[in-house]
């Protein structure tokens, strides 16, 4: 199986040593995406920081032959459990049924104190 590096303008570069994303067969993962948007943090509302995290995890998607239909993980880690409903309905408007398998953990903190960040994995059938 050939692992191949993602990479797209339409979402944050890596700034570290890490991949946006890795394709593998037909699995694509993507990095945790932060709620970034033209090159800023949206910090102000998590509604919207739940929306560029998840256009992100899309981009990357895409860069890797894969939709929002195709994954079957996704793990969301919040700054505060209490933007769970707001996180959720947003997450909702994006995966169509079946709805991917789903983790959410309250963490202590995330890079640039980010209010959350989003990771998938996607099955290519």
């Amino acid at each position: 199986m050939t692992k191949l590096a993602l990479q797209t303008e339409h979402a944050p570069a890596a700034v570290g040593p890490y991949s946006q994303g890795i394709s593998a067969g037909r699995l694509v993962f993507t990095s945790g995406q932060l709620p970034m948007k033209n090159g800023a943090l949206i910090d102000d509302d998590v509604a919207a920081a739940a929306r560029a995290s998840l256009e992100n995890v899309e981009a990357i998607l895409e860069a890797g032959h894969a939709t929002l239909a195709d994954v079957v993980k996704v793990t969301i880690f919040l700054r505060d459990m209490n933007d769970f409903a707001a996180v959720n309905a947003v997450y909702g408007e994006f995966f169509p049924k079946p709805f991917p398998a789903r983790s959410c953990i309250e963490v202590a903190g995330l890079p640039l104190n980010a209010v959350l960040e989003i990771e998938a994995l996607a099955y290519i059938q």
